[in-house]
């Protein structure tokens, strides 16, 4: 099933929770890399020995986290705020993401 993601492409919807997606403006080259960067610090981070390694994985996932644009300042430019971490029910995306989960109006079989 694909992520459900706001009309605006701004948030990627998980368990009702809206997270920044990637900036769109990015190259899919750089972007690529930088996924991958960021999987493989997820992986350190995941592996660490110690709270030293621990936290230099931190540290690379969040420079990728940020060069991605999932992080930091917003990538838009209409000064629409950050609404990371709410529930979309809560915001402004209330209707879009109610709409997105009631189930879909079938037609009657005699019709």
């Amino acid at each position: 099933m694909a992520p459900l993601i706001t009309p605006d492409g701004r948030y990627l919807v998980v368990r009702g929770r809206l997270w920044r997606c990637s900036d769109p403006s990015l190259p899919e080259e750089r972007r690529q890399e930088l996924v991958r960067e960021l999987m493989a610090a997820r992986r350190q981070k995941r592996d660490a020995a110690g709270d030293a390694e621990r936290e230099e994985a931190r540290q690379r996932v969040d420079r990728a986290k940020r060069a991605l644009g999932e992080r930091g300042p917003v990538w838009w430019d209409d000064g629409a705020p950050d609404l990371t971490r709410h529930l979309a029910r809560t915001t402004g995306y209330a209707d879009w993401f109610a709409a997105q989960e009631s189930p879909a109006q079938e037609p009657p079989l005699d019709e």
